[in-house]
Formats: C-alpha cells, sequence, structure tokens
C-alpha cells in the first residue's frame, strides 16, 4: 500500500540540523504513526511521503519556513511560572511546553522571577533548515474510529 490520504504511517527518523547535529530521532524501538492527510506533520514532510511504501527510505530537507517558519524578533512573552509544563525548577535556556488557544507550543525561558518568566514564543527549530532520514516501516488503511478523531491510535500514535 502506498502512502495517500488517510494511511496510517510509522516511520523511523533522524532529524539533523544543516551542521549535521542531530536534534531528534526515533528509532526501531520507538517508531513515530501519524494519520496521513489530517495535519499531523509538517507540510514539506508529509507531501515527500506520498507514494512511498513499507521499507522506502526517504530523505527531506526543509527551509526554514517550511519547518518551523523563521525566527521573530522580539517574540517575548511574560508568562506565569505554573503555566510551564516539563519542569518543576525553571533555569534560562530551558524549553517549557505552554497551552495557548492554538494547542500546546514549545517556548525557550530567558529570565526567572519568583512567579513570572520570560519567555522567548518563537519554536526552539525556529529559523533552521532541517534534514530529515525517514524509514517507512508500516502504511496500512485508517481504520473508521481512527478517522473520526482525527490521528492514529496505537504505539507512536494516540492512547486514549
Amino acid at each position: 500500500m502506498n502512502i495517500d490520504k488517510d494511511s496510517v504511517v510509522r516511520f523511523h527518523y533522524t532529524l539533523k540540523d544543516d551542521s549535521g547535529e542531530l536534534l531528534d530521532s526515533a528509532d526501531e524501538s520507538s517508531p513515530m504513526t501519524y494519520l496521513h492527510g489530517h495535519g499531523s506533520l509538517m507540510p514539506g514532510l508529509e507531501s515527500a511521503l506520498v507514494g512511498k511504501t513499507t521499507g522506502d527510505q526517504v530523505e527531506v530537507k526543509l527551509s526554514a519556513a517550511e519547518a518551523f517558519g523563521e525566527r521573530e524578533e522580539n517574540a517575548e512573552q511574560r508568562v506565569p511560572l505554573k503555566h510551564l509544563g516539563g519542569a518543576r525548577a525553571w533555569k534560562p535556556g530551558m524549553t517549557a511546553v505552554v497551552h495557548t488557544q492554538q494547542g500546546q507550543r514549545q517556548v525557550t525561558v530567558l529570565k526567572v522571577g519568583h512567579t513570572m518568566a520570560t519567555v522567548d514564543t518563537n519554536h526552539p527549530l525556529a529559523g533552521k533548515a532541517l534534514n530529515f532520514n525517514v524509514e517507512i516501516v508500516e502504511v496500512r488503511p485508517a481504520s473508521a474510529e481512527e478517522l473520526s478523531h482525527g490521528h492514529a491510535h496505537g504505539p507512536g500514535g494516540h492512547h486514549h
């Protein structure tokens, strides 16, 4: 089966920046799973996987604009410490998760006070071109439940 809209895809990947630094990976023990055509992946990565099948290996280079966008200057915001998720004690340079009206967002802590933190709202990888090496592990049709929920279920996907 080839990857197309409403396919559930499991894959391993490595993600590197242009200098070759490893930024992230999903290996044999933890493949990523997603529902194709439902906005679960960066559009450039998702479009590069269309038509691929189990066993295919794909190299995808995304510009900063195609990945997490260009860095925005002056993208600082003060946030109550209780709204930062991911750690108990915060220090500058740490990455936190905040919940916004658009969903979860990763931010970088710049300054920490007693009750508030100043964060950089740019995604930590904003402004970077990204290089993916992807190996497709499995492609299958989505179940009716996955389609109604809008995401893949099971290992590497969503669990209810």
